[in-house]
């Protein structure tokens, strides 16, 4: 049973009787609808509908709990501040609780452990006192994990405020409800859903040999196609604009990652279209 620390995350809390209602007003997830024990992917946006924040949300006994990076820890809580008005919640960080992933077993008993619903085979997110189990893998283990299942993270594999939904694959991933009602930046990401208007997506990338530096360029034909994200080994994510994706392929051009050939393929937990090359060859 792989359990690695992930000392690169933190915690904030949201309690009170107002706690469900602010959130469901702000957040691209649902709430309302979140299972005890579950961990939900979710996003605070822009009015632009741009991620300044991505995080698995989840339940505790009078409120939510919400598992982010911890250089972003301070800042989420004090822009959910701003959004509190006079609603009576409290808004915290909780530095008390650390923050592991188990993933292929069960989980050691010192811990909660939360199923993480981006990805069937992604394991579970565990909540414990500093101290109280020791990690049998790396932090790196866990992240090979994660992009094998093709599963990005903000400030890994997008740059926050520069991303829609869409692009970093929340749609795919349980962390937007198209349902639920209105949220901040909600008409740009329902408008892009119904349209079918996400040309940027990110992609499985595949490597004859190690993975070049996250934010080398890919390339066809002499055409920008995107950027690398977060890798582990021959394996790793990069976000591809497909139009060109698709161009590229129907001209017989190999995509280049700096001067690697790299494989673009859409991940396993996804389903939108990829390029149809017979297509882009009779258009």
């Amino acid at each position: 049973m792989p359990v690695a620390l992930l000392p690169d995350r933190a915690l904030v809390t949201v309690t009170g009787p107002d706690a469900t209602t602010l959130l469901q007003g702000v957040l691209t997830c649902n709430v309302e609808t979140l299972r005890p024990g579950e961990a939900r992917l979710g996003a605070l946006l822009t009015p632009q509908g741009k991620i300044l924040f991505d995080f698995l949300v989840s339940r505790i006994p009078d409120g939510f709990r919400f598992d982010v990076l911890a250089d972003r820890a301070a800042d989420l809580a004090k822009r959910l501040t701003l959004y509190r008005l006079r609603a009576q919640a409290t808004i915290a960080a909780d530095p008390t609780v650390a923050v592991a992933a188990a993933w292929a077993g069960a989980t050691p008993p010192a811990a909660e452990a939360v199923a993480d619903s981006r990805a069937a085979d992604l394991g579970a997110r565990l909540y414990a006192a500093a101290g109280a189990f020791s990690a049998e893998a790396a932090e790196a283990d866990y992240h090979a994990h994660r992009i094998a299942l093709g599963v990005p993270e903000g400030g890994r594999d997008f740059a926050f405020g520069d991303a829609f939904p869409h692009e970093a694959l929340m749609d795919q991933l349980g962390g937007v409800d198209f349902r639920k009602g209105c949220y901040v930046g909600q008409e740009v990401v329902s408008r892009m859903q119904h349209r079918g208007t996400a040309r940027t997506r990110i992609l499985a990338a595949a490597y004859p040999d190690a993975a070049p530096a996250p934010g080398t360029e890919i390339t066809a034909g002499g055409k920008v196609l995107g950027t690398t994200g977060s890798a582990a080994g021959n394996r790793g994510l990069a976000t591809i604009r497909l139009d060109r994706l698709g161009d590229a392929l129907a001209s017989g051009e190999t995509p280049l990652a700096g001067d690697r050939p790299v494989t673009l393929t859409r991940p396993a937990c996804a389903t939108f279209p990829m390029p149809d090359v017979a297509a882009s060859a009779a258009g």
